[in-house]
């Protein structure tokens, strides 16, 4: 039986789109994977179920002026505060609230609400402009937006967001929070008042990449593959879409949330093929995954970089990893950008499902040096084959690394 004090509740905060729903599926996995009962309550779940009628995707629902709308909002939370109080008083060990809860009027009802167990604020925060629009981009495709075009939807999340600034008020004064960088899990401030049950698990669980089920994929053969050379934006050879063809087929019976691919079409042809096959999921084109610029030697062979630029050939061969072609960049220069692109995936996923990552050689063995523990000069000559592929997982309970052949 679970004691009085080794009950928590869980608080978000964090104006939309900073990536608390993530966070708290994050802490859920964990939490039940480790038999911790733990229930998220959502307050735009419920405002989604009991208030369609009031248009709730308009922005002005979200005005702080519009005293109707305000009311039915604290109605909702009021709601969710209850049911997670009865949660965690029954059955539940762990309640997490997931709302923005930006305005300290609001956290003094919970506090007042919840002061049976401890209660740990957890704010997001995400600077990352091009990241927040991506995140904006993905929410306003719901059926929620589904009477207006992407455009009008974007302009009226864009004022959403502009009215809860209106009321934000960071943590600061609770007793016990997190202050968080969501996109690069990174700790900005904390405070810790009272002896917290699972503190320690929390926290080491916000500032580690949580990889539930990753698929890395190179794209499959193009023309400039058969012809030996290196970057361009070659297409795939009929070869190319009959292993694509496969890699759906091979995929058809596991859910794909997400596929992130470059802006390169040998990588976009690869992932629209698997999707024929798949329901509900999205393709992302990151420029984080784009394969290495090998600027005065983009489109030529191995052959002809040897005969015509033997000093550039000599001068890589020598040092793989730290060379950059003249004109372009190298591995080591990949490091940060591969480094958001990762990031960037596992942000915009919210869900547990499995998400897969389509690349190139140079960026999945980037990407794979993330996961693995390889000294730099062995990274150029990581196995990145194009008829199999690499399942990852990397949770705090478990480790996956696998090569699983599709053709």
């Amino acid at each position: 039986m679970t004691t009085k004090d080794e009950r928590l509740y869980i608080v978000m905060v964090g104006l939309p789109s900073q990536g608390k729903s993530t966070v708290a599926y994050r802490l859920k996995d964990i939490f039940t994977k480790n038999d911790i009962p733990t229930r998220i309550f959502n307050n735009g779940q419920l405002r989604r179920q009991y208030a369609r009628d009031r248009n709730t995707w308009a922005a002005e629902f979200y005005n702080p002026g519009n005293k109707e709308a305000a009311g039915l909002r604290r109605r909702f939370a009021l709601i969710n505060i209850r049911r997670a109080r009865e949660y965690v008083n029954a059955a539940g060990e762990v309640a997490i609230l997931d709302a923005t809860n930006v305005s300290a009027e609001r956290r003094r009802t919970i506090e007042g609400m919840l002061d049976d167990h401890p209660i740990l604020f957890i704010e997001c925060v995400n600077n990352d402009c091009e990241i927040v629009d991506m995140s904006i981009r993905q929410k306003v495709r719901s059926p929620e937006f589904s009477n207006l075009s992407e455009a009008e939807a974007m302009v009226e999340f864009r004022k959403r967001i502009d009215y809860y600034k209106m009321i934000y008020s960071p943590l600061g004064r609770e007793r016990n929070y997190i202050r968080m960088d969501s996109l690069h899990n990174k700790i900005l401030d904390e405070r810790l008042t009272d002896q917290l049950p699972l503190y320690s698990r929390i926290r080491d669980c916000l500032v580690t990449d949580v990889v539930r089920s990753l698929y890395l994929i190179r794209h499959t053969e193009t023309y400039y593959n058969v012809d030996d050379r290196i970057g361009g934006d070659a297409e795939l050879t009929p070869k190319g879409i009959g292993q694509a063809g496969s890699l759906a087929r091979f995929f058809q019976r596991k859910k794909i949330s997400y596929i992130f691919t470059s802006e390169k079409r040998r990588t976009i042809q690869t992932a629209e093929l698997i999707r024929s096959l798949q329901q509900d999921c999205t393709i992302v084109h990151l420029k984080e995954f784009n394969e290495i610029n090998s600027g005065v030697c983009e489109g030529m062979s191995y052959d002809e970089i040897q005969r015509l630029k033997p000093e550039v050939y000599s001068a890589r061969k020598a040092d793989k990893y730290n060379y950059e072609y003249p004109g372009g960049e190298g591995y080591n220069t990949m490091k940060e950008r591969i480094k958001i692109g990762i990031k960037k995936a596992f942000y915009l996923n919210q869900k547990p499902d499995n998400i897969m990552i389509i690349g190139h050689r140079a960026v999945n063995r980037m990407i794979l040096s993330h996961f693995l523990y390889r000294r730099q000069e062995d990274v150029p000559y990581i196995y990145v084959p194009q008829n199999k592929l690499y399942h990852i997982v990397a949770t705090q309970d478990r480790k996956v690394f696998e090569l699983l052949r599709f053709c």
